[in-house]
């Protein structure tokens, strides 16, 4: 059965694809060898096929930590498929993980008294006329009781609009507040 793999590389900042750094890793060309986004790429591709020959050589249960280091180098990979374009001015485009962008949005909400963040949930939904993507999120909190009023909310969404702007550099398009709890105390 084939596979497409299209669309799927992974473009480091340079432009090379992931690929292109596994398939020269033992021989890098000039560009490889000069560049530290390649450099930095290749290294941890040799400590993954380092890990997974040790797996491969091993007939015995594999130990904790080198399946733990090869689920982390999985795991990071996954996190990495979900990349915001910040806007810039610079050639080759910079992105961020959505996991960060809602970090930045949840932290904001936490600093809210009375206000817990709970999940984010990020998404593109476009890109404005200068090609800045549009953001859309959902950001469920748990509100303490005494605390829970129509402001408390507003301060929240205040503070996410701004944190999102003045911290990674986005506006966000839409930001839904869901209150999916409600705890006792202050």
């Amino acid at each position: 059965m084939a596979v497409d793999q299209t669309g799927t590389d992974y473009l480091l900042p340079c432009g090379r694809s992931l690929d292109e750094v596994w398939d020269g890793l033992d021989a890098p060309d000039t560009h490889a060898r000069g560049c530290p986004h390649c450099q930095t790429a290749a290294g941890g591709l040799r400590a993954l096929r380092e890990s997974t020959e040790q797996l491969a050589a091993d007939i015995e249960e594999p130990s904790a930590g080198l399946t733990d280091r090869i689920m982390a180098a999985v795991c990071a990979d996954l996190r990495r498929r979900d990349m915001v374009p910040l806007p810039t001015a610079e050639p080759g485009g910079v992105r961020v993980s959505e996991q960060a962008v809602a970090a930045v949005l949840r932290y904001a909400a936490d600093e809210v008294p009375g206000v817990r963040a709970r999940r984010c949930r990020l998404s593109v939904t476009g890109f404005d006329e200068d090609g800045n993507a549009l953001v859309e999120a959902e950001l469920t909190l748990a509100v303490s009781y005494l605390s829970y009023t129509h402001g408390v909310l507003e301060t929240v969404r205040d503070r996410a609009y701004v944190a999102c702007h003045s911290r990674v550099g986005l506006r966000l398009r839409r930001l839904d507040l869901v209150v999916g709890d409600l705890y006792e105390g202050p």
